[in-house]
């Protein structure tokens, strides 16, 4: 008997779209695109910028879904999803930053905490809990986009709309303040 796409996890809709099933696309889009789109928003206040790289994620999806539908033992679908994204952001900041027009990056807190700080809240002990909690947030946020979304100081520095010196300052100083805190 076939089971209906809601019983699927991520990682067999891969498989099925790499089949060119159009259905399990469809639904992987609807499970993942909300999702995906406010991680985008955390990053890029650019509205325009943030469509332009969920289309351009999930094209990618579509074309490539067979090479991670074979290796999704070694990681997760949404996993895969999230970095495709993150590097075409990147990619987006390049082409704009090749026009010499800087896009609008927010740089304020979120009024709730973001899925990665909630995820590691829960799997660190409560001292680096508090000394990341205690880290000035200019600080976090380079640390959030070099250690968490895994990109180069480059990027980073893309990414955040600063000096690539500036996010290699502030990463080492971040390491510093929470090797201090935890010893």
């Amino acid at each position: 008997m076939r089971r209906s796409l809601d019983e699927l996890d991520e990682g067999e809709l891969l498989r099925r779209i790499a089949r060119g099933d159009r259905r399990a696309f469809d639904e992987l889009y609807r499970r993942t695109s909300p999702w995906l789109t406010v991680r985008l928003r955390r990053r890029c206040a650019d509205e325009d910028v943030v469509a332009e790289v969920l289309q351009d994620t999930y094209l990618a999806v579509w074309r490539s879904a067979g090479s991670q539908a074979h290796a999704s033992a070694g990681g997760s679908a949404v996993g895969w999803l999230w970095t495709i994204a993150a590097h075409r952001l990147v990619d987006a900041f390049r082409r704009r930053a090749r026009l010499e027009r800087v896009p609008a990056v927010r740089t304020f807190e979120a009024v709730a905490p973001a899925a990665e700080e909630e995820a590691l809240a829960g799997g660190m002990d409560a001292d680096l809990e508090r000394a990341l909690l205690a880290l000035p947030a200019e600080l976090r946020q380079v640390l959030r986009a070099m250690v968490l979304d895994g990109l180069t100081a480059r990027e980073t520095s893309l990414l955040l709309g600063m000096p690539e010196g500036t996010v290699k300052t502030r990463a080492r100083r971040a390491r510093i303040a929470l090797r201090e805190a935890l010893s």
